[in-house]
């Protein structure tokens, strides 16, 4: 499924258009971007649009879904996995568990943080995750 968005081309540059669009009713009800009520977001331009055009745009939602989960929901699996991780090596070990369970979480969200940051440089090169520019209104 996907998002359809309106917007206007503020620059073209190769086959990518900067665009500014409203926020969606995603965006406003999350609510964790600070700001007005508009964004930039860089685009796939194939149908040619240019400069001070409107433009559709549509953003993939499996996408979203996916880059949500993995920004919000990954780093508390890995923490509390790490954290149990950690409490078992503890009792392998016959040692106080809070500082095992401790640092298991840490270390766990500390790698899903640079996972995180991996899947984001992918994500900027991936083309099923970039918003594409469909068609021009005017």
């Amino acid at each position: 499924m996907e998002k359809l968005q309106e917007g206007i081309v503020l620059e073209v540059t190769g086959n990518i258009a900067k665009v500014k669009t409203s926020r969606h009713s995603d965006c406003e009800n999350c609510g964790a971007c600070p700001g007005n009520t508009a964004m930039v977001l860089d685009a796939r331009n194939p149908v040619g649009a240019q400069k001070g055009q409107r433009v559709a745009i549509e953003i993939q939602e499996i996408g979203m879904l996916k880059a949500a989960f993995i920004v919000y929901v990954l780093p508390l699996i890995a923490a509390v996995v790490g954290a149990v991780a950690g409490n078992y090596l503890a009792g392998s070990m016959q040692a106080e568990p809070v500082w095992y369970q401790s640092g298991g979480g840490l270390i766990a969200f500390g790698l899903s943080m640079v996972y995180i940051k991996y899947f984001d440089r992918n994500a900027r090169t991936n083309d099923k995750m970039q918003p594409v520019i469909t068609r021009i209104l005017s």
